[in-house]
């Protein structure tokens, strides 16, 4: 017994040592795709100053709406890692799923409704108390049934999705003893066909599109397309004044499933702001920016696959889970995604804002219009009350976009560089 526990002790010891090496080996590959997709070196823009271009009113009405819902943001936050806490580092989560009964598989699954219920649970006065802000603001134009709906129905994805990804780790593990191999494979492939599938299956959840009717503003937008050389079947419009008053569009999926949409509120500024808009789209379309992303974030998903196979030893203890095998280790691995997931942000918004940046260099140099392109900057920033001087904190862990000022000043860097008169 003595030599087969040495031999256990071994084999584990060897399995740890060939999942640092790919810890590794996937860190490198990923730094290095982020290196080579990311533009680092952009137009330098000039100093930003809200104050050039927004009124004194504009810009106390975007520090107030800030300082408002800055307060449920950071208590969410709070509340976030507190949990992940509870789920890691304490046995909270081995009592709680430890009640459920059945085979392992539903206990996998129920693990995974229970612990998203009880967070739900605890967040949902936070959230309403977001909601109410937006509706002092004007920002938001849904009833609480409608809002209610809107959460049931991203919280009932987002279970989807992570109680598959759970359910094949502890298959896996279960049956394989390398499972962070398997499991790295398959965390990256249902990364990235959920990103393929997203815009097709999971968005029609929550709006409908519809394609842009016929009309000047269609026509100019598909000829800009042809003109940059990316190819667009067509241009769709979502339903989110529904919603919201914000102004927005976005560029999804990729492949066969990329759709450039342009939210129907969008539709009521001018039309050269609504083609500077969809220009800003066809440049993450023509750098192929969600590829990337989502080939970043299925190597990320492998790495933390591996990662979750060395730092669950010393979790497990802590939980009072006998293995990952477990079903009661759901809560634990939840935390441990949270904490992933938190550490990651940071990062993230780092890269998103370069490609950002380069979104809009690309929409200044497709149409040749600074003066267009900052009144459009200025439009969507009063519509969206933005925070026109975000603190650094702020920007560092939530901000997935240059600020306002920012990219007005990098417009103005940009009718210097091509000889067109400043704006």
């Amino acid at each position: 017994m003595a030599v087969e526990g040495r031999e256990r002790a071994g084999g584990e010891g060897r399995f740890r040592r060939q999942a640092g090496v790919a810890l590794v080996l996937l860190g490198v590959v990923i730094l290095a795709v982020a290196a080579f997709s990311t533009p680092w070196r952009i137009l330098a823009a000039g100093p930003s100053d809200p104050a050039r271009d927004f009124t004194a009113a504009q810009i106390a009405r975007g520090e107030a709406f800030d300082a408002a819902t800055s307060l449920p943001s950071y208590l969410s936050l709070a509340l976030t890692i507190i949990f992940a806490g509870l789920l890691v580092g304490t046995t909270f989560g081995a009592k709680v799923l430890g009640r459920l009964r059945g085979p392992w598989w539903l206990r996998v699954i129920l693990g995974v409704v229970v612990i998203t219920a009880i967070n739900e649970v605890f967040r949902l006065p936070l959230a309403m108390w977001f909601e109410t802000v937006l509706r002092d603001y004007g920002l938001s134009t849904q009833d609480w049934a409608s809002w209610a709906g809107d959460r049931l129905k991203n919280l009932g994805v987002e279970t989807f999705l992570l109680g598959v990804m759970l359910l094949v780790l502890v298959a896996l593990a279960r049956k394989v003893r390398r499972w962070w191999i398997p499991a790295a494979i398959g965390a990256f492939a249902l990364t990235v066909g959920t990103s393929f599938v997203y815009p097709v299956v999971f968005e029609p959840l929550f709006n409908d599109f519809t394609s842009m009717r016929q009309g000047p503003l269609r026509s100019n937008l598909l000829a800009l397309a042809q003109r940059d050389g990316v190819p667009v079947e067509d241009v769709l419009v979502a339903d989110a004044s529904r919603r919201t008053t914000a102004l927005n569009a976005y560029v999804s999926g990729f492949g066969a499933t990329r759709r450039i949409v342009v939210y129907d509120t969008l539709l009521k500024a001018p039309q050269p702001e609504v083609e500077l808009v969809a220009a800003h789209e066809l440049g993450h379309a023509k750098y192929n920016d969600v590829f990337y992303g989502t080939l970043i974030a299925g190597l990320g998903s492998g790495l933390g696959a591996v990662l979750l196979f060395l730092v669950f030893a010393p979790v497990r203890r802590r939980t009072g889970v006998t293995s990952i095998t477990d079903p009661r280790a759901v809560g634990a691995l939840m935390g441990l995604l949270t904490f992933g997931s938190l550490l990651m942000g940071p990062a993230q918004n780092l890269i998103s804002r370069q490609i950002e940046a380069r979104a809009d260099v690309h929409a200044l140099d497709l149409v040749r219009d600074p003066a267009t392109f900052i009144a459009m900057q200025k439009r969507l920033a009063i519509a969206n009350i933005a925070d026109l001087s975000p603190n650094a904190v702020e920007y560092v862990l939530y901000a997935s976009h240059p600020s306002t000022p920012e990219r007005i000043a990098l417009a103005r860097s940009w009718a210097k560089l091509n000889g067109v008169p400043e704006p």
